[in-house]
Protein backbone atom coordinates (compact mmCIF):
# COMPACT_ATOMS: atom_id res chain seq x y z
CA UNK A 1 0.00 0.00 0.00
CA UNK A 2 1.31 3.67 -0.51
CA UNK A 3 2.73 5.59 2.22
CA UNK A 4 -0.05 7.63 2.27
CA UNK A 5 -2.76 6.02 0.80
CA UNK A 6 -4.73 4.16 4.18
CA UNK A 7 -4.81 7.54 5.87
CA UNK A 8 -7.58 8.30 2.75
CA UNK A 9 -9.48 4.90 3.43
CA UNK A 10 -9.72 5.43 7.38
CA UNK A 11 -11.46 8.73 6.73
CA UNK A 12 -14.64 6.85 4.88
CA UNK A 13 -15.99 5.33 7.87
CA UNK A 14 -16.05 3.84 10.95
CA UNK A 15 -15.92 0.15 9.56
CA UNK A 16 -13.26 0.98 7.27
CA UNK A 17 -10.99 3.00 9.88
CA UNK A 18 -11.31 -0.84 12.07
CA UNK A 19 -10.86 -2.69 9.40
CA UNK A 20 -7.42 -0.69 8.34
CA UNK A 21 -6.21 0.00 12.04
CA UNK A 22 -6.72 -4.10 12.71
CA UNK A 23 -3.97 -4.86 10.75
CA UNK A 24 -0.99 -2.59 10.66
CA UNK A 25 1.78 -4.75 10.29
CA UNK A 26 0.13 -6.54 7.49
CA UNK A 27 -0.56 -3.43 5.87
CA UNK A 28 2.78 -1.55 6.70
CA UNK A 29 1.25 1.33 7.69
CA UNK A 30 3.77 4.38 8.12
CA UNK A 31 3.28 7.82 9.44
CA UNK A 32 5.10 9.81 6.87
CA UNK A 33 6.88 13.23 8.14
CA UNK A 34 8.63 15.51 6.59
CA UNK A 35 9.76 19.23 7.52
CA UNK A 36 6.06 20.58 6.41
CA UNK A 37 4.26 18.02 8.58
CA UNK A 38 2.67 19.39 11.54
CA UNK A 39 3.98 16.65 13.42
CA UNK A 40 3.95 18.50 16.92
CA UNK A 41 0.54 19.04 16.56
CA UNK A 42 -0.73 15.53 14.48
CA UNK A 43 1.71 12.67 15.72
CA UNK A 44 -0.96 12.24 18.83
CA UNK A 45 -3.91 11.56 16.46
CA UNK A 46 -2.79 8.91 14.90
CA UNK A 47 -1.92 5.34 16.26
CA UNK A 48 1.66 4.58 17.16
CA UNK A 49 2.52 3.56 13.94
CA UNK A 50 6.16 3.64 12.15
CA UNK A 51 7.15 6.83 10.87
CA UNK A 52 9.14 7.91 8.19
CA UNK A 53 11.27 11.28 8.24
CA UNK A 54 12.31 12.62 5.11
CA UNK A 55 13.18 16.13 3.46
CA UNK A 56 15.39 18.61 2.27
CA UNK A 57 15.96 21.11 5.31
CA UNK A 58 16.72 24.57 3.27
CA UNK A 59 15.26 26.96 6.03
CA UNK A 60 14.65 26.80 9.32
CA UNK A 61 10.64 25.87 8.76
CA UNK A 62 10.10 22.53 9.82
CA UNK A 63 13.29 22.18 11.99
CA UNK A 64 10.74 22.08 15.21
CA UNK A 65 8.95 19.51 13.85
CA UNK A 66 11.23 17.29 12.47
CA UNK A 67 12.88 17.72 16.34
CA UNK A 68 9.50 16.57 17.53
CA UNK A 69 9.13 13.67 15.43
CA UNK A 70 12.60 11.96 15.91
CA UNK A 71 11.63 12.50 20.06
CA UNK A 72 9.24 8.85 18.83
CA UNK A 73 12.94 7.61 18.79
CA UNK A 74 11.22 3.84 19.58
CA UNK A 75 8.75 4.31 16.22
CA UNK A 76 10.84 5.55 13.66
CA UNK A 77 11.97 3.50 10.55
CA UNK A 78 13.74 5.58 8.27
CA UNK A 79 14.98 8.88 8.70
CA UNK A 80 16.42 10.57 4.87
CA UNK A 81 17.57 14.22 6.30
CA UNK A 82 19.33 16.97 4.11
CA UNK A 83 20.59 19.51 6.63
CA UNK A 84 22.27 22.87 7.47
CA UNK A 85 24.91 22.74 10.02
CA UNK A 86 23.27 24.32 12.83
CA UNK A 87 20.03 22.18 11.63
CA UNK A 88 22.13 18.83 11.79
CA UNK A 89 23.41 20.51 15.59
CA UNK A 90 19.89 20.71 16.90
CA UNK A 91 18.28 17.27 14.86
CA UNK A 92 21.46 15.33 16.70
CA UNK A 93 20.02 16.02 20.50
CA UNK A 94 17.27 13.87 20.31
CA UNK A 95 19.31 11.31 17.98
CA UNK A 96 21.33 10.42 21.01
CA UNK A 97 18.23 8.16 22.18
CA UNK A 98 17.62 4.79 21.19
CA UNK A 99 16.13 3.95 18.02
CA UNK A 100 15.67 0.25 18.33
CA UNK A 101 13.19 -0.08 15.16
CA UNK A 102 15.66 1.60 12.57
CA UNK A 103 16.41 0.35 9.32
CA UNK A 104 17.35 2.87 6.96
CA UNK A 105 19.61 6.24 7.73
CA UNK A 106 20.62 8.42 5.50
CA UNK A 107 21.71 12.54 6.44
CA UNK A 108 23.56 14.57 4.44
CA UNK A 109 25.19 18.04 5.04
CA UNK A 110 24.84 21.59 3.10
CA UNK A 111 27.52 22.71 4.86
CA UNK A 112 31.86 22.72 4.43
CA UNK A 113 32.43 22.32 8.08
CA UNK A 114 29.34 20.47 9.58
CA UNK A 115 29.60 19.67 13.09
CA UNK A 116 30.86 16.19 14.56
CA UNK A 117 28.35 13.34 15.01
CA UNK A 118 29.50 12.13 18.81
CA UNK A 119 29.76 9.04 20.12
CA UNK A 120 26.40 9.30 21.91
CA UNK A 121 24.48 8.88 18.55
CA UNK A 122 21.60 6.68 18.27
CA UNK A 123 22.57 5.49 21.78
CA UNK A 124 25.53 4.02 20.38
CA UNK A 125 23.63 0.83 19.19
CA UNK A 126 21.81 0.25 15.49
CA UNK A 127 20.88 -3.57 15.99
CA UNK A 128 18.28 -3.26 12.88
CA UNK A 129 20.28 -1.00 10.68
CA UNK A 130 20.08 -2.29 7.31
CA UNK A 131 20.84 0.83 4.95
CA UNK A 132 23.28 3.47 6.29
CA UNK A 133 24.26 6.81 4.09
CA UNK A 134 26.32 9.78 5.21
CA UNK A 135 27.05 12.39 2.94
CA UNK A 136 29.61 15.07 3.79
CA UNK A 137 29.01 13.96 7.77
CA UNK A 138 32.03 13.81 10.19
CA UNK A 139 31.09 10.98 12.48
CA UNK A 140 34.55 9.42 13.43
CA UNK A 141 32.80 7.22 15.78
CA UNK A 142 30.92 5.42 13.08
CA UNK A 143 33.04 2.18 13.23
CA UNK A 144 31.95 1.98 16.57
CA UNK A 145 28.33 2.26 15.85
CA UNK A 146 28.89 -0.21 13.05
CA UNK A 147 29.77 -3.02 15.45
CA UNK A 148 26.49 -3.15 17.10
CA UNK A 149 24.54 -3.26 13.25
CA UNK A 150 24.87 -6.47 12.41
CA UNK A 151 22.22 -6.56 9.67
CA UNK A 152 23.39 -3.75 7.65
CA UNK A 153 23.03 -4.26 4.18
CA UNK A 154 24.36 -1.32 2.60
CA UNK A 155 27.09 0.97 4.16
CA UNK A 156 27.82 3.85 1.96
CA UNK A 157 30.07 6.85 3.87
CA UNK A 158 30.72 9.60 0.80
CA UNK A 159 32.49 12.75 0.94
CA UNK A 160 33.77 11.97 3.97
CA UNK A 161 35.57 15.48 6.09
CA UNK A 162 39.18 14.41 7.27
CA UNK A 163 37.49 15.25 11.15
CA UNK A 164 35.51 12.41 10.58
CA UNK A 165 38.36 10.09 9.02
CA UNK A 166 38.29 6.35 10.24
CA UNK A 167 41.73 4.30 9.97
CA UNK A 168 41.42 0.92 7.74
CA UNK A 169 42.21 -1.16 11.06
CA UNK A 170 38.85 0.51 12.74
CA UNK A 171 37.00 -0.18 9.46
CA UNK A 172 38.66 -3.62 9.38
CA UNK A 173 37.11 -4.59 12.65
CA UNK A 174 33.75 -3.28 12.06
CA UNK A 175 33.12 -5.21 8.41
CA UNK A 176 34.25 -8.15 9.85
CA UNK A 177 30.91 -8.12 11.90
CA UNK A 178 28.79 -7.49 8.74
CA UNK A 179 27.70 -10.45 7.31
CA UNK A 180 25.18 -9.36 5.75
CA UNK A 181 26.54 -6.17 4.05
CA UNK A 182 26.48 -6.62 0.20
CA UNK A 183 27.56 -2.79 -0.41
CA UNK A 184 30.08 -0.64 0.58
CA UNK A 185 30.98 2.86 -0.62
CA UNK A 186 33.86 4.80 1.28
CA UNK A 187 34.79 8.28 -0.12
CA UNK A 188 36.68 10.76 1.27
CA UNK A 189 36.98 14.43 0.89
CA UNK A 190 40.31 14.85 0.31
CA UNK A 191 43.90 12.94 0.26
CA UNK A 192 44.58 14.18 3.38
CA UNK A 193 42.70 11.37 5.01
CA UNK A 194 45.72 8.80 4.92
CA UNK A 195 47.23 6.12 7.18
CA UNK A 196 49.94 6.92 9.14
CA UNK A 197 52.84 4.79 7.78
CA UNK A 198 54.78 4.25 10.78
CA UNK A 199 51.70 2.51 12.13
CA UNK A 200 50.77 0.11 9.24
CA UNK A 201 50.86 -3.53 9.96
CA UNK A 202 51.96 -6.09 8.08
CA UNK A 203 49.51 -8.73 6.43
CA UNK A 204 47.83 -10.82 8.48
CA UNK A 205 47.90 -14.57 9.37
CA UNK A 206 43.92 -14.49 8.25
CA UNK A 207 41.82 -12.40 6.76
CA UNK A 208 38.29 -11.38 7.93
CA UNK A 209 35.59 -13.00 5.17
CA UNK A 210 32.81 -10.76 4.24
CA UNK A 211 30.56 -12.97 2.32
CA UNK A 212 27.97 -11.33 0.96
CA UNK A 213 30.12 -8.17 -0.21
CA UNK A 214 29.28 -8.12 -3.72
CA UNK A 215 30.21 -4.08 -4.71
CA UNK A 216 32.89 -1.68 -3.58
CA UNK A 217 33.37 1.80 -4.09
CA UNK A 218 36.63 3.70 -2.80
CA UNK A 219 37.97 7.39 -3.17
CA UNK A 220 40.85 8.24 -1.49
CA UNK A 221 44.63 7.91 -1.54
CA UNK A 222 46.17 4.68 -2.51
CA UNK A 223 47.68 3.34 1.12
CA UNK A 224 44.10 3.81 2.67
CA UNK A 225 42.37 1.09 0.44
CA UNK A 226 46.06 -1.05 0.49
CA UNK A 227 45.89 -1.44 4.27
CA UNK A 228 42.02 -1.87 4.33
CA UNK A 229 42.21 -4.83 1.44
CA UNK A 230 45.12 -6.47 2.98
CA UNK A 231 42.84 -7.70 5.63
CA UNK A 232 39.73 -8.66 4.37
CA UNK A 233 38.68 -10.93 1.55
CA UNK A 234 35.11 -10.74 -0.54
CA UNK A 235 35.00 -13.52 -2.19
CA UNK A 236 31.17 -12.67 -4.14
CA UNK A 237 32.35 -9.52 -4.60
CA UNK A 238 31.89 -8.68 -8.53
CA UNK A 239 32.10 -5.06 -8.71
CA UNK A 240 35.08 -2.78 -7.29
CA UNK A 241 35.31 0.84 -7.91
CA UNK A 242 38.08 3.09 -7.08
CA UNK A 243 39.17 6.72 -7.79
CA UNK A 244 42.63 7.69 -6.83
CA UNK A 245 43.85 11.13 -6.19
CA UNK A 246 46.98 12.64 -7.89
CA UNK A 247 49.26 10.08 -7.16
CA UNK A 248 52.93 9.61 -8.05
CA UNK A 249 53.61 6.41 -6.32
CA UNK A 250 51.47 3.52 -8.06
CA UNK A 251 52.82 0.66 -5.80
CA UNK A 252 49.72 -1.41 -5.42
CA UNK A 253 50.52 -5.08 -4.60
CA UNK A 254 48.07 -5.75 -1.90
CA UNK A 255 45.32 -4.54 -4.28
CA UNK A 256 46.52 -6.50 -6.80
CA UNK A 257 46.66 -9.49 -4.76
CA UNK A 258 42.93 -8.73 -3.55
CA UNK A 259 41.82 -8.64 -7.28
CA UNK A 260 43.86 -11.97 -7.72
CA UNK A 261 42.64 -13.50 -5.02
CA UNK A 262 38.57 -12.84 -5.61
CA UNK A 263 37.15 -15.39 -7.72
CA UNK A 264 34.88 -12.79 -9.71
CA UNK A 265 37.43 -10.62 -10.63
CA UNK A 266 40.54 -12.19 -12.17
CA UNK A 267 41.20 -13.57 -15.53
CA UNK A 268 39.14 -10.76 -17.04
CA UNK A 269 38.36 -10.62 -20.68
CA UNK A 270 37.84 -7.05 -21.45
CA UNK A 271 39.92 -4.01 -20.83
CA UNK A 272 38.28 -0.32 -21.36
CA UNK A 273 41.14 2.71 -20.89
CA UNK A 274 39.25 5.95 -20.84
CA UNK A 275 40.71 9.42 -20.53
CA UNK A 276 38.50 12.36 -19.85
CA UNK A 277 38.99 15.75 -18.57
CA UNK A 278 39.55 14.88 -14.97
CA UNK A 279 40.28 11.17 -15.05
CA UNK A 280 41.84 8.38 -16.71
CA UNK A 281 40.72 5.05 -16.03
CA UNK A 282 41.13 1.44 -16.37
CA UNK A 283 37.73 -0.72 -16.39
CA UNK A 284 38.67 -4.85 -16.41
CA UNK A 285 35.59 -7.51 -17.47
CA UNK A 286 35.14 -10.99 -16.35
CA UNK A 287 33.07 -12.58 -17.56
CA UNK A 288 28.99 -11.43 -17.93
CA UNK A 289 28.87 -9.57 -14.96
CA UNK A 290 32.05 -8.64 -12.80
CA UNK A 291 34.11 -5.29 -13.38
CA UNK A 292 36.69 -3.85 -11.22
CA UNK A 293 37.52 -0.04 -12.23
CA UNK A 294 40.50 2.04 -11.06
CA UNK A 295 40.33 5.83 -11.91
CA UNK A 296 43.00 8.10 -11.38
CA UNK A 297 42.18 12.00 -10.92
CA UNK A 298 44.72 13.93 -13.10
CA UNK A 299 44.03 16.36 -15.72
CA UNK A 300 47.49 16.27 -17.80
CA UNK A 301 47.95 13.72 -20.44
CA UNK A 302 51.11 13.14 -19.99
CA UNK A 303 50.33 12.32 -16.48
CA UNK A 304 47.16 10.46 -17.21
CA UNK A 305 49.05 7.87 -19.70
CA UNK A 306 51.63 7.55 -17.51
CA UNK A 307 49.27 6.80 -14.33
CA UNK A 308 47.37 4.15 -16.40
CA UNK A 309 50.52 2.52 -17.78
CA UNK A 310 51.52 2.14 -14.01
CA UNK A 311 47.93 0.67 -13.04
CA UNK A 312 48.38 -1.60 -15.72
CA UNK A 313 52.07 -2.82 -14.80
CA UNK A 314 50.63 -3.56 -10.71
CA UNK A 315 47.48 -5.58 -12.37
CA UNK A 316 49.42 -7.34 -14.42
CA UNK A 317 49.04 -9.83 -15.18
CA UNK A 318 46.73 -9.20 -18.00
CA UNK A 319 47.38 -11.90 -20.11
CA UNK A 320 43.81 -12.97 -19.97
CA UNK A 321 42.41 -9.56 -22.01
CA UNK A 322 41.07 -10.10 -25.63
CA UNK A 323 39.66 -7.23 -26.16
CA UNK A 324 41.35 -3.91 -25.65
CA UNK A 325 39.45 -0.68 -25.99
CA UNK A 326 40.94 2.46 -25.84
CA UNK A 327 38.35 5.81 -25.55
CA UNK A 328 39.02 9.61 -25.72
CA UNK A 329 36.31 11.90 -23.65
CA UNK A 330 38.10 15.08 -23.75
CA UNK A 331 36.17 18.16 -24.82
CA UNK A 332 39.67 20.80 -24.40
CA UNK A 333 42.86 19.00 -23.76
CA UNK A 334 44.81 17.77 -27.05
CA UNK A 335 47.52 14.85 -27.21
CA UNK A 336 50.96 15.76 -28.29
CA UNK A 337 51.84 12.12 -30.27
CA UNK A 338 55.31 13.23 -29.39
CA UNK A 339 58.19 10.89 -28.79
CA UNK A 340 58.10 10.68 -25.07
CA UNK A 341 53.93 9.78 -24.98
CA UNK A 342 54.96 7.27 -27.82
CA UNK A 343 56.88 5.54 -25.42
CA UNK A 344 54.38 5.46 -22.73
CA UNK A 345 51.95 3.87 -25.33
CA UNK A 346 54.42 1.07 -25.93
CA UNK A 347 54.94 0.57 -21.67
CA UNK A 348 51.24 0.69 -21.66
CA UNK A 349 50.49 -1.96 -23.99
CA UNK A 350 53.10 -4.57 -22.87
CA UNK A 351 51.29 -6.44 -20.73
CA UNK A 352 48.48 -6.81 -22.69
CA UNK A 353 49.79 -9.87 -24.30
CA UNK A 354 46.45 -12.18 -25.33
CA UNK A 355 44.40 -8.61 -26.97
CA UNK A 356 43.29 -10.28 -30.10
CA UNK A 357 41.23 -6.73 -30.95
CA UNK A 358 42.10 -3.51 -30.08
CA UNK A 359 39.85 -0.78 -30.36
CA UNK A 360 40.94 2.98 -30.94
CA UNK A 361 39.45 5.91 -30.59
CA UNK A 362 40.54 8.32 -33.60
CA UNK A 363 42.25 10.69 -30.83
CA UNK A 364 45.04 7.74 -30.04
CA UNK A 365 45.31 6.11 -33.49
CA UNK A 366 47.85 8.02 -34.77
CA UNK A 367 50.03 7.98 -31.79
CA UNK A 368 49.60 4.29 -31.31
CA UNK A 369 50.29 3.83 -34.71
CA UNK A 370 53.51 6.12 -34.89
CA UNK A 371 54.57 4.13 -31.72
CA UNK A 372 53.96 0.63 -32.95
CA UNK A 373 55.86 1.31 -35.86
CA UNK A 374 58.65 1.15 -34.06
CA UNK A 375 58.87 -2.24 -32.84
CA UNK A 376 59.32 -3.19 -36.93
CA UNK A 377 62.17 -5.60 -37.59
CA UNK A 378 62.97 -8.26 -35.02
CA UNK A 379 60.79 -7.35 -32.46
CA UNK A 380 57.30 -6.61 -34.69
CA UNK A 381 55.65 -9.53 -32.21
CA UNK A 382 57.27 -8.00 -29.31
CA UNK A 383 54.22 -5.96 -28.57
CA UNK A 384 50.79 -7.08 -28.64
CA UNK A 385 51.74 -10.66 -30.42
CA UNK A 386 48.15 -11.85 -30.77
CA UNK A 387 46.73 -9.06 -32.37
CA UNK A 388 44.67 -10.26 -35.11
CA UNK A 389 42.28 -7.10 -35.87
CA UNK A 390 42.40 -3.00 -35.16
CA UNK A 391 39.36 -0.80 -35.14
CA UNK A 392 39.75 2.52 -35.52
CA UNK A 393 36.85 5.13 -35.08
CA UNK A 394 36.31 7.28 -37.72
CA UNK A 395 39.09 5.46 -39.81
CA UNK A 396 40.85 7.60 -42.63
CA UNK A 397 42.19 5.61 -45.74
CA UNK A 398 45.28 8.29 -45.83
CA UNK A 399 47.59 10.60 -43.51
CA UNK A 400 50.38 9.78 -40.86
CA UNK A 401 48.50 7.00 -39.29
CA UNK A 402 47.65 5.00 -42.39
CA UNK A 403 51.60 5.43 -43.49
CA UNK A 404 52.99 4.50 -39.60
CA UNK A 405 50.16 1.72 -39.63
CA UNK A 406 50.62 0.24 -43.02
CA UNK A 407 54.25 -0.30 -42.85
CA UNK A 408 53.58 -2.01 -38.92
CA UNK A 409 50.93 -4.02 -40.27
CA UNK A 410 53.22 -4.90 -43.63
CA UNK A 411 56.05 -6.60 -41.39
CA UNK A 412 53.66 -8.21 -39.35
CA UNK A 413 52.34 -10.14 -42.45
CA UNK A 414 55.78 -10.96 -43.61
CA UNK A 415 56.11 -12.44 -39.98
CA UNK A 416 52.81 -14.62 -40.56
CA UNK A 417 50.72 -12.80 -37.77
CA UNK A 418 48.66 -10.47 -40.13
CA UNK A 419 46.28 -7.83 -38.75
CA UNK A 420 43.22 -6.80 -40.11
CA UNK A 421 42.26 -2.81 -40.25
CA UNK A 422 38.74 -1.95 -39.77
CA UNK A 423 36.53 1.20 -39.08
CA UNK A 424 35.16 1.24 -35.56
CA UNK A 425 31.14 1.99 -35.51
CA UNK A 426 31.27 3.10 -31.83
CA UNK A 427 28.49 2.77 -29.64
CA UNK A 428 27.99 3.78 -26.02
CA UNK A 429 28.83 1.39 -23.31
CA UNK A 430 26.90 0.53 -20.56
CA UNK A 431 30.24 0.46 -18.28
CA UNK A 432 30.81 3.82 -18.98
CA UNK A 433 27.83 5.81 -18.27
Amino acid sequence: METEAWQSLVHVCPRWRNLVFLSPRRLNLRLYCTPKTPARDTLDVWPALPLIILGSMGSSLGTDDVIAALGQSNRVREVDLGLAGWQLEKVLVPMRASFPELTDLHLWSYDETPPVIPDSFLGGSAPHLRILQLDSISFPGSAKLLLSATRLVHLRLFDIPHSGYISPEAMVASLSMLSSLEALSLEFQSPQSRPDRESRRPPPPKRSVIPALTYFYFKGVIEYLEDLVTFIDAPQLNFLSTTFFDQIDFDCPRLAQFINRTPTLRAPEKAHVEFNDSTAGVTLESGTSSTSRINISCGEPDWQLWSIEQVCNFLHPLSTVEDLYVKHEYSQLVWKNDAIENTLWLEFLLPFTAVKNLYLSKQFAPGIAAALQEFIGGRITEVLPSLQNIFVERLERSGPFQENIGRFIAARQLSNHPIAISDWDKQPDLWSM
